[in-house]
């Protein structure tokens, strides 16, 4: 059995998933390790074509969600990428080694951002880019 802020999280992340507008879900796979630990792969489609993908590992300890890695991926209808939040440790020196932020031409130095935060940033973006075109 999860324990239950574990089991809180999943629930909070499908709820944001469920509830965005002109989006559908390609795959939603929750892999369950342990009863404090699990694999989230998420794949959203956007009715424009834009995709976004939420990879985390996480783990549980009584109270704090822990992400042990994470992979927040929003590409355009061309299959271009807008950004990409992870904590994958191939920029040693930026100063918030190993979280960054890519966009399409650099790499910045970030933080984990949460997925509400993720997806609040990939629905202006899509906002931003559909006034332009």
């Amino acid at each position: 059995m999860l324990l239950d802020i574990l089991s809180r999280y999943l629930e909070s992340v499908e709820l944001m998933v469920n509830g965005l507008k002109h989006a559908y879900v390609e795959k939603y796979e929750e892999e369950i390790l342990t009863d404090d630990r699990v694999n989230l792969k998420i794949r959203i489609r956007f009715t424009n074509g834009y995709l976004l993908e939420l990879n985390e590992a996480v783990n549980a300890e009584k109270h704090t969600i822990n992400h042990l890695s994470y992979r927040y991926h929003f590409q355009d209808d061309r299959n271009r990428l807008v950004f990409r939040y992870d904590n994958t440790p191939h920029f040693p020196d930026i100063e918030s080694f190993p979280h960054h932020k890519h966009t399409k031409n650099m790499v910045l130095p970030g933080t984990r951002p949460s997925i509400s935060d993720v997806m609040a940033e990939a629905m202006a973006t899509m906002n931003i880019h559909n006034r332009q075109e």
